[in-house]
């Protein structure tokens, strides 16, 4: 069970692919995707990443910004957007603490170490507008998250 619309996501630091450290309140004024994928270097999680760099320039146009989420350490991360070619989508690693903010936000999969494919839409303030959980091997519809960004 994800975490709920109207709940306000408290501010957060994790490292980017590029080592960099990026907080959530770096994004004041703007919404924000948080589209996390269990495990990089896997067909579906690869698939949505591209996805959301491929349409990099819709977000912008919304005063939005994607970030990829999921526990792979910073390093695979790098590795990772370098195989996919990323220019404009930040990877972000919430490996350690493990899990730490994919918990927060209850989508963390206690026995699987990872957490749940599920994009989270916050607006200006950081509140949730909208939240999608998928199935493992479901892939997202960015045509609907890219409507959910426009319409809220």
């Amino acid at each position: 069970m994800a975490i709920k619309e109207n709940t306000k996501v408290e501010n957060f630091t994790l490292k980017n692919h590029n080592d960099e450290e990026v907080s959530l309140s770096d994004f004041e004024g703007k919404k924000v995707l948080l589209s996390f994928h269990p495990l990089a270097w896997t067909g579906v999680c690869t698939k949505q990443m591209e996805a959301l760099e491929r349409h990099f320039d819709v977000f912008e146009e919304n005063n939005t910004v994607p970030l990829g989420l999921s526990v792979d350490p910073q390093p695979s991360k790098k590795a990772w957007a370098e195989d996919m070619g990323l220019e404009n989508l930040q990877l972000l690693s919430d490996f350690w603490p493990h899990g730490e903010l994919s918990d927060k936000l209850d989508i963390f999969i206690e026995k699987l170490g990872f957490s749940g494919r599920v994009n989270i839409l916050l607006d200006e303030s950081g509140k949730v507008i909208w939240v999608k959980e998928y199935e493992m091997g479901e892939l997202p519809d960015i045509e609907e998250v890219l409507n959910k960004v426009k319409n809220n």
